[in-house]
């Protein structure tokens, strides 16, 4: 479920610190955190999340990635959703997202909903990752009891989207140190890639892969020669920038193809194929562990979403709850003047 569908860049290799751990530990969330506040709302997010899919089954796989890109930057604290401000420098524009990200408005649109239902309650954050779940169970995935209970943050961070999200040509090395540097392991890197069993991806993504791999002036061998020709008819060198889907054979539902691909060099990114063709990596009795039963897949998926999903949670009085999931509320906006002209008076320098 890495990057997905954006213009990316390669990111230093990762050194993960002993002491230094992403997730958030003392967290405090429960999926029946809204059970007497908003009791609705996981049917309300439902019904949105559904009613769009019904035009775009392609929202599936995009509201998935959009909270895999809140989560990696600084914990799943709805940080994506922020636009440009007078204090916030959006993450919306880092290369890995500029004109790729997709379903900041049925996040917003689920936002209304929720707050006609219960005004002031349930988080972006949340909602984000409610939509998430129900987009995998909308796409024939699993399903799971999401924990509940996150705040939304009042800073957004687009130095670290451009360092944190791996791209679609990581090697097995820097994908394994984009994973632990948020407290994923490697299980965690071939479940969550499995998102990749549905959506699309821009040809821009692969045409290293096609014509020029690596410099060579030659495909990436890795590729089935007849998968090669294929793709190659649908990006052709110099041709508009199309979509193309990650799975050939099933592209709008979540099943085990994206490994059954992989066992046959079919993997569309290079970060894909790497999971199987990297000679003795370990994660290669992974992928065909889930290759050979879809539940097992299905269990680690659910896990590790799970475990994505609690990254550097904001609880308690940490944040706040967005009354619009795309700007901070405005005390929090007066509080932030503030705390800029105190430190510029002191000779600070704004981390905006």
């Amino acid at each position: 479920m890495r990057v997905f569908h954006g213009t990316v860049t390669a990111l230093c290799c990762v050194v993960v610190v002993l002491g230094v751990f992403p997730l958030s530990l003392d967290a405090q969330l429960d999926p029946s955190f809204y059970r007497d506040t908003c009791p609705r709302v996981h049917s309300i997010v439902r019904e949105v999340v559904r009613n769009v899919s019904k035009k775009d089954p392609r929202i599936l796989a995009s509201l998935i990635r959009l909270h895999f890109h809140d989560c990696f930057v600084q914990g799943c604290d709805a940080s994506v959703l922020l636009n440009n401000t007078a204090t916030i420098v959006s993450e919306q524009q880092a290369l890995p997202n500029n004109n790729s990200l997709r379903g900041l408005d049925v996040v917003n649109d689920i936002k209304t909903a929720v707050e006609n239902a219960c005004p002031g309650v349930v988080s972006c954050a949340d909602i984000l990752t409610l939509a998430s779940e129900i987009s995998s169970v909308l796409g024939g995935g699993p399903d799971w009891k999401v924990p509940l209970g996150r705040r939304d943050s009042l800073t957004a961070n687009r130095t670290l989207a451009n360092e944190n999200l791996p791209a679609p040509f990581f090697n097995l090395t820097l994908l394994k140190a984009a994973f632990a540097k948020q407290g994923l392991d490697t299980t965690d890197l071939v479940a969550l890639s499995g998102a990749h069993t549905f959506g699309r991806a821009h040809c821009s993504f692969i045409l290293d892969r096609l014509y020029n791999f690596s410099g060579t002036g030659r495909p990436d061998p890795t590729l089935d020669t007849t998968y090669l020709q294929q793709l190659r008819s649908q990006c052709p060198q110099g041709g508009p920038n199309n979509l193309v889907n990650f799975d050939p054979t099933t592209p709008d539902r979540i099943d085990k193809a994206y490994y059954s691909n992989l066992l046959v060099k079919k993997g569309l990114l290079q970060s894909d194929q790497e999971l199987f063709s990297t000679p003795g990596a370990d994660t290669i009795p992974i992928v065909t562990r889930f290759n050979s039963d879809q539940k097992v897949f299905f269990d680690a998926f659910e896990a590790s979403m799970i475990k994505m999903g609690n990254i550097r949670v904001l609880t308690g009085k940490q944040g706040e709850i967005r009354k619009h999931c795309n700007f901070v509320n405005k005390k929090s906006v007066e509080i932030d003047t503030v705390v800029s002209e105190e430190s510029s008076a002191e000779g600070l320098v704004s981390s905006f």
